[in-house]
């Protein structure tokens, strides 16, 4: 077995956030790619490893370490000397880490709305109520999430306040980069921060949403660079989209273009 293990799949953001950096740190790793429609989270020897049934899981030598913010941390610690991804000021080093607190606070559960309703939702429509049922309550830490969905989708109300969280996320990164200097949110140097945001501005783009920081020429900027990386095109092979896994989105993006 290989020294590092991946369970994630291939369209969670936040499997993609732990590729990435692996991918920027050159560390090899072993991939399990799960099938989350297939419940393949659920099954007893990926509980197992992570009993909250979500991706993505960090084995390594055999130990597990979840949460992708809390792996991306831990990939830091034990390889810091391997592309650091962390400043040496510990101010700076609090402002990275108060950055991914309102990532993973604000953009970051928002994008999943717009996701779940144009890509997902057909899932669980092809469910029946007690199957939709039984799947939110194996899924303690996405219960409440997939109830207010249901089998209909989130109201527009829910998508209104999504797509409002996700502006208020943009402006704010725009900022963040606007006070740094750039090219990065903490100026020249590629930081955790950043790659904890780029799977939520990728998904955006991906499904259409690019529009939301139309007036933010630094982001475009940015998202430019960190397609420019070997890390990226490792991360996001093919089917990591959702454009390249449903392509009903890609039709939609092609219109509304």
């Amino acid at each position: 077995m290989s020294e590092y293990v991946l369970y994630n799949a291939p369209q969670s953001t936040c499997s993609q956030r732990v590729r990435y950096t692996l991918h920027t740190k050159g560390l090899p790793f072993e991939e399990h790619k799960l099938d989350l429609f297939r419940g393949d989270q659920l099954k007893p020897e990926y509980l197992a490893v992570n009993p909250n049934g979500l991706v993505p899981a960090l084995v390594h030598d055999g130990a597990s370490v979840l949460d992708s913010s809390v792996i991306m941390e831990y990939l830091e610690d034990i390889r810091p000397d391997v592309a650091p991804l962390r400043p040496s000021d510990p101010l700076k080093v609090a402002a990275m880490r108060a950055m991914m607190r309102y990532i993973d606070e604000v953009p970051t559960p928002a994008v999943r709305v717009p996701s779940y309703n144009l890509a997902f939702l057909p899932h669980y429509q092809a469910m029946t109520e007690e199957e939709f049922l039984a799947v939110c309550e194996s899924k303690p830490l996405r219960r409440e999430f997939l109830l207010k969905m249901g089998r209909t989708g989130f109201p527009k109300t829910e998508m209104d306040e999504a797509l409002g969280r996700l502006q208020r996320g943009v402006d704010r990164f725009a900022r963040w980069l606007e006070e740094s200097g750039g090219p990065f949110v903490l100026g020249h140097a590629l930081s955790l921060a950043d790659i904890a945001i780029m799977p939520v501005i990728v998904r955006m783009d991906d499904i259409n949403l690019g529009h939301m920081w139309a007036s933010a020429s630094a982001v475009g900027r940015w998202l430019d660079l960190i397609r420019n990386t070997d890390a990226f095109q490792q991360t996001y092979y093919h089917g990591s989209l959702l454009t390249e896994k449903y392509p009903h989105l890609q039709t939609l993006k092609t219109t509304a273009a």
